[in-house]
């Protein structure tokens, strides 16, 4: 077994960053990976992964549930609605990262959002490459992004996005499916195709 997977307290292997925290263990055995779909929820993915530029992860996940009060639950519709008096708003939240800039990019996403044709999950899910012939064996053969993050990146910025970088884009790719970066041996099942 690889050394990149852990075997946890019950007794089922996991890629190591899933193993490192009860909050990390749910996540990657319920969520991480998953093939996720819809405008809003993933809206609400790449808000967060914009929002975790510079931080951690985990900062986020444990934030996620004031995230989720103070945007609306991520309604699309919602927070393109929003203006100066939710930008305040949102900056005296202690809940969230308030971060200026961040804030911002996900009140222009939004918008930006809307104003797809086909709409958010279309245009993202668009970008994901094929999948692969086997999960990677260790974590360094995970890559931190991609030629297709980054074309994904450039489509989403000439629409107006922000905070969506190729590296950004790629971990968006991660957390919703549309690649398979479980590492071989872990127990969570290779998801789907979508």
């Amino acid at each position: 077994m690889s050394t990149d997977l852990v075997i946890g307290a019950d007794g089922l292997p996991r890629c190591a960053w899933g193993a490192s925290t009860p909050d990390y263990a749910v996540y990657h055995d319920r969520e991480w990976g998953r093939p996720l779909r819809g405008d809003d929820a993933l809206y609400e993915r790449m808000t967060l992964e914009a929002f975790q530029s510079g931080l951690s992860w985990l900062t986020i996940l444990r934030k996620r549930p004031a995230f989720r009060l103070a945007f609306a639950d991520f309604r699309i519709e919602a927070v393109a609605a929003y203006g100066e008096a939710d930008v305040a708003r949102l900056m005296a939240d202690v809940g969230i990262v308030r971060n200026r800039a961040k804030i911002e990019a996900a009140i222009a996403n939004a918008r930006a959002a809307l104003e797809l044709p086909g709409g958010l999950s279309d245009l993202l899910w668009s970008y994901a490459p094929p999948p692969r012939a086997g999960r990677p064996a260790v974590s360094a053969e995970v890559p931190a992004l991609t030629p297709e993050s980054t074309t994904l990146a450039k489509a989403l910025k000439k629409r107006g996005f922000r905070f969506v970088g190729p590296t950004t884009s790629y971990a968006l790719m991660q957390a919703t499916g549309m690649v398979d970066d479980h590492l071989a041996g872990c127990h969570v099942t290779a998801p789907a195709p979508a």
